[in-house]
């Protein structure tokens, strides 16, 4: 249960470090001309509450596994994918380059869905744990093209 908490702590503090980066987030998002399908500002949160604690578990999952050396390897992608994770939003709001956000964003993807690969090989769970976060990042992909294209 230590390892999990670990995991755990390791995700969120990747979301706090991203919430510190965008303290004004709300007002940046809200001055952005987006487009039609744009959710609103409020839905991000709990969104990113729920794929944070499932990055987590699907890492301590993978962590479980006795190969250690495949266990090492999707690990590292899993921190890429992170690390990749923690750089989009200092990008996106308190830098507001929207167009390095969107290449963050990108890579992200395909860490992520390197990521998700890894991950299979070890544990069917945990590969599917991360095909919200999947999901919701094409979706932010998207979004971010999308919102660099109306605010050039």
């Amino acid at each position: 249960m230590g390892a999990l908490a670990c995991f755990l702590a390791v995700s969120y503090g990747v979301a706090a470090l991203g919430a510190l980066a965008s303290t004004d987030a709300g007002a940046v998002y809200g001055s952005l001309d987006r487009p039609a399908w744009a959710p609103p500002a409020w839905l991000f949160g709990p969104v990113w509450t729920v794929l944070y604690a499932t990055i987590g578990i699907a890492a301590w999952l993978v962590w479980r596994h006795p190969d250690r050396d495949r266990v090492r390897t999707a690990l590292i992608w899993w921190s890429i994918q992170l690390l990749l994770n923690l750089a989009w939003t200092p990008l996106f709001f308190a830098a507001r380059q929207y167009g390095l956000a969107l290449l963050d964003i990108v890579l992200l993807l395909t860490a992520l869905s390197t990521t998700i690969v890894r991950f299979r090989r070890l544990s069917r769970p945990a590969a599917l744990l991360l095909v919200p976060y999947l999901v919701w990042v094409a979706f932010a992909t998207a979004l971010n093209a999308s919102i660099w294209q109306l605010n050039i």
